[in-house]
Parts: structure tokens; C-alpha cells; sequence
């Protein structure tokens, strides 16, 4: 097959949404078949990102107008908002094209939390957010679902949402979860140390930001790291200086705290070592690549209920759910695990043993498995109007 993927991103190996977009293309590639990208990359590099944002679909549209003459796609894979203005135009001159849109976390569901948290004064929107993030984004995203062949998923709340908000048949969405590298598969496993002297670490990847449940996990951590003398906290990958991170730490506690702006995507497990718990407070995602990667690594998920993870959490087995925005519930669960150490590490051990199941080899064959379905579709129908 020939497929060309598309990402409004720069195409970046250790970003979320574009590391999952090139580890495809790596499996696809490795199965024999032809693949090309589109991304910020092909764009003017002079253009600032919110322009490059706003006038992807265009530039997409031209590209793929040049590849429809030469018929050198079979599928196309965009993420949501990229091919919307192609499909409505001029998708009919290339009929026989599967349209696959990805969502890498609907921004639907997103923009409910924004408004959720501005609400609550925890989020300041700018007055120009309800004009294209708040707004016609959200338009371009819904119309990229409705005109694709079909909707690939991360997690049940989206596609949920898709079918219920959207009114997207549900027969054109399903869920594809993401995978982690083969360097995260069979990481050599160390037990939870049973003694209550004995250190626990806790960590949080990603960014340093409100979506991420920034400001519930400080208060609980607070509380948390002052009550437990063996207890220390891990930032990874806030993308911001360390000062900032520490600002929210009394004077007391700031030692305990270690802070990772950074890092090169395959020294994570390195990274993690030695952690126990992981701290998913985050209050939209899709399928946050950060949460498989750190159980394969050994580390017990507490985790926002209302994220659509039932594919592959379940509370008091592999994970502890807690509410969102819920500061409490994360201290109370953080505290359980901290004293029950028996518990963690069942959890722990749950939680790896769910994460050898997500090697990207195995995902991206079920991708395939979806395209070459579609294709065939395509090709009979084909046939149908060629014998009438």
C-alpha cells in the first residue's frame, strides 16, 4: 500500500501526537509498504506555528491535488482538522482513496475541560480562544470525521462522544490505541520494597500545564511529601525550568522534588527507574503514550476516571481510578499505596504486565488490518459500478 500520513506538528520523535505518526510510518515501512509524510515541515519555515496551524488543510489540499493526478495514494492517515477542506472539495476526483482520520485526543472533550476550568478561575482563555481553538477548529475537526471512510479512536470517551455529540455513525469509528517502542517491551522488573523505612518514588511525565491536572496533584503532593519522610517526587518532561515546578513546593519539601524539562524519549525507562507510582491526574487525553510507557517501566498508575482508558485500565487491578479534579482522592490513593506496599506492588506488576501487549509492531498491524479492509471496500464497489 501507499500511505501518506498527516500531522499538524513538526515531525518530531519524542512529541506525542508526531512520535505515534512516525513510529507508524517505521512499522509500516517494516511490513513492506510505501509510506510519505506531511507535517509542519512542508510548510514555509518563515510562517509562525499558529499560521501553519490555521492554514494546514490548504497546504494538505495542494499537496494531495498533486498526488491525486499521479494516483500515487492509496490511503491517506491525517490527523483530525488536516483533511477536512480536500474531502469536501475535492475528494470525488479520487473516490477509490481510503480517508482515515486519527484523533490523537478529540478536541471536543478537550475544549469541554477548558471551559470546565475556566469556570472554576484555574484557566485563563484568551478572548481570542472561542474564535479558532473554541471554534472553527472545533468545526474542521468534526467535519474531518464526518467525510473520512473511517475514525480511529483512543479510548472509549472519544469515540462516545463522536457518536452521541457528533452524530458520526458508529460503524465509522473504532478504537486503535497507541503502542510503545520495542526498547520498552520485557524491562527488567525490580520488586516493591516492603519495608515501610524504604523509599517510594512517584513521578508525573509531561508537561507542566492545567490540562495535565497540574494544580490537583500539588495540592495532594504538598500534603503528601510532608507527611512521609521516605517519600520523593519526580517531574519528567515539563517543559518548562525548574524554578517554576519548585515555585508550588513549601521550603520544606523542595529537596524531595526533582525536576526533568526534558529528555531524549528513549532514556525514559532509565529515567523511571527506581519509581513505583505514577501520577495520571490528567484532565483530557487521548491515549497518553507517557502512562503505557511508564507501567511498562514498572510504575502503578493513579489515573482520572473520566479519561475512557476501560480499554486497558481497570480500577484495583492494573490502576487505582480517581475523580477528576479531585486533590483529595490523589492524596488518599497516593497514601495507600505509599503504606500498603503489598498493594503496589500487585498493582505495579498488573500494570507491566498490561503494557507487553502494546508493542507498536502488534498496533500497527491492527491499523493495517483496518486500511486494507477499507481498500478492499473500495474495490468492490469499484466493481459494482463497473458491471451495472
Amino acid at each position: 500500500m501507499k500511505i501518506l500520513l498527516t500531522i499538524h506538528h513538526y515531525l518530531d520523535p519524542n512529541a506525542g501526537a508526531a512520535g505515534v505518526t512516525l513510529k507508524l510510518g517505521q512499522e509500516y515501512q517494516k511490513a513492506g509498504h510505501q509510506v510519505s509524510y506531511f507535517s509542519f515541515d512542508n510548510l514555509p519555515s518563515r510562517l509562525p506555528e499558529i499560521i501553519k496551524t490555521i492554514v494546514f488543510p490548504y497546504w494538505l489540499t495542494a499537496h494531495l491535488l498533486v498526488h491525486q493526478q499521479k494516483q500515487t495514494i492509496d490511503v491517506i492517515d491525517s490527523s483530525t482538522g488536516d483533511a477536512w477542506f480536500w474531502a469536501k472539495l475535492f475528494r470525488r476526483f479520487q473516490p477509490h482513496c481510503v480517508l482515515i482520520t486519527r484523533s490523537h485526543g478529540l478536541e471536543h472533550i478537550g475544549h469541554l475541560e477548558n471551559l470546565e476550568d475556566s469556570a472554576r478561575g484555574n484557566l485563563n482563555l484568551s478572548w481570542k480562544y472561542p474564535i479558532y481553538h473554541g471554534g472553527f477548529h472545533l468545526w474542521e475537526v468534526k467535519n474531518s470525521i464526518e467525510n473520512a471512510d473511517l475514525t480511529l479512536m483512543l479510548n472509549f470517551r472519544g469515540r462516545d462522544y463522536a457518536s452521541k455529540e457528533l452524530k458520526i455513525a458508529p460503524e465509522k469509528l473504532t478504537i486503535v490505541p497507541n503502542g510503545i517502542p520495542e526498547e520498552f517491551i520485557d524491562l527488567p522488573w525490580s520488586n516493591t520494597p516492603q519495608s515501610s523505612n524504604s523509599t517510594i518514588r512517584i513521578a508525573q511525565v509531561g508537561s507542566f500545564i492545567e490540562r495535565k491536572g497540574i494544580k490537583y496533584s500539588i495540592s495532594a503532593l504538598n500534603k503528601i511529601l510532608k507527611r512521609f519522610d521516605n517519600v520523593e517526587m519526580s517531574f519528567v518532561g515539563t517543559g518548562c525550568n525548574k524554578n517554576q515546578v519548585l515555585a508550588n513546593f513549601s521550603l520544606d519539601i523542595k529537596h524531595k522534588v526533582t525536576v526533568i524539562p526534558n529528555y531524549n524519549h528513549q532514556v525514559l525507562p532509565e529515567l523511571l527507574k527506581a519509581h513505583h507510582i505514577k501520577l495520571f491526574p490528567s484532565l483530557s487525553e487521548g491515549f497518553s503514550l507517557a502512562l503505557i510507557e511508564a507501567m511498562a517501566c514498572g510504575l502503578a498508575p493513579i489515573a482520572n476516571s473520566n479519561l475512557g482508558l476501560a480499554e486497558f485500565l481497570t480500577d484495583r487491578h492494573n490502576a487505582i481510578f480517581i475523580p477528576p479534579r479531585n486533590s483529595q482522592a490523589i492524596e488518599d490513593a497516593l497514601e495507600e499505596l505509599i503504606i500498603n506496599r503489598s498493594e503496589l506492588d500487585r498493582i505495579r506488576r498488573n500494570a507491566y504486565q498490561t503494557a507487553q501487549n502494546h508493542g507498536w509492531e502488534c498496533i500497527a498491524q491492527k491499523n493495517l488490518t483496518l486500511y486494507e479492509k477499507f481498500l478492499q471496500q473500495k474495490e468492490l464497489k469499484k466493481l459494482e459500478i463497473a458491471g451495472r
